[in-house]
């Protein structure tokens, strides 16, 4: 099939399949004439790839776990080391998040509508910031 209709079965643009391949995702195609003509594999490749990236795996990641697809059942801790250590991110940035919530929520609930003539939200975005300052002084000796 030509590309319009891989990108189409994969629900991908054509740009993709091209950049797809420039990363080293897909193999390039064989050529007839002056078309790359694809096969199913290209598309089942491109949607490893969208499915990985819905669970926040990188393009780096998903090549190396494309890489393993075909690893024998004593190799496979490879692919899940690789799958531990996304999960290890995900909740990192889900601490982080919540951090974030707290914080922008105590900000809310600071803030009067229109009661008073300073914001608190603005003044805690202008102020100065400790930790930055810390690591300045740090730096600096």
């Amino acid at each position: 099939m030509w590309i319009a209709q891989a990108a189409q079965a994969a629900g991908v643009n054509q740009q993709t399949f091209r950049y797809y391949e420039r990363r080293g995702l897909l193999a390039r195609p064989p050529r007839r004439g002056a078309f790359r003509a694809y096969g199913d594999d290209a598309v089942q490749a491109v949607l490893f790839i969208k499915r990985a990236q819905e669970l926040g795996f990188s393009l780096d990641e998903v090549q190396q776990l494309l890489r393993l697809r075909g690893v024998t059942p004593e190799e496979r801790h490879r692919v899940r080391a690789i799958a531990d250590r996304k999960l290890a991110d995900i909740e990192t940035k889900i601490a982080r998040l919540r951090a974030m919530k707290r914080a922008l929520t105590r900000l809310v609930a600071s803030c009067h509508h229109g009661g008073t003539p300073s914001c608190p939200i603005i003044e805690s975005l202008s102020a100065p910031d400790p930790v930055r300052r810390t690591r300045k002084k740090i730096a600096n000796g």
